[in-house]
């Protein structure tokens, strides 16, 4: 698998996210500034629920453009063994009865299922309970996921 080609899909999946979000802001800007919306009463809350979701829809897409800034600038480097897992690592776990999971491990807010070479990668930051354990590790170490059925064990069998 190419780490720096999973990178480039994260990318453009966040740039057409954001494409939308700031579609979706713009679309209720417009709608909450409207002459037809300008409330004739108290109760005429028509163009200030949609001036609250102008906000919301906003502060969206500006989360979103922060996460791809920060994917754009990651540098992808090849595993070094003396640091151990760090951002952008390619990582393959294996639990107890050898079910393997790729994961790409990049900074936050782009939690996500890719494709590539017929296999799933799901895309983990380090704020997450699963990124945040892998963090330094080494191929062989164990990690341990707490999870609402209980706890899973896994080994990491492989990092790129």
């Amino acid at each position: 698998m190419h780490k720096q080609l999973l990178q480039q899909q994260v990318i453009a999946r966040l740039e057409q996210d954001m494409q939308q979000a700031e579609h979706a802001a713009m679309t209720a800007y417009e709608t909450a500034t409207h002459e037809e919306n300008i409330a004739e009463n108290k109760y005429d809350t028509l163009g200030l629920e949609a001036s609250y979701l102008a906000t919301g829809q906003a502060r969206r897409a500006a989360a979103i453009r922060q996460t791809l800034a920060n994917w754009k600038q990651l540098v992808v480097r090849a595993f070094d063994p003396q640091l151990g897992i760090q951002l952008g690592a390619l990582i393959e776990l294996s639990d107890d009865e050898d079910r393997r999971q790729c994961l790409l491990l990049g900074p936050d807010g782009a939690s996500m299922k890719l494709q590539q070479d017929g296999r799933t990668v799901q895309v983990i930051g380090p704020q997450s309970p699963l990124g945040h354990s892998l963090l330094g590790k080494q191929v062989g170490d164990e990690v341990t996921l707490r999870l609402a059925s209980g706890v899973q064990l896994l080994e990491i069998v492989r990092v790129g």
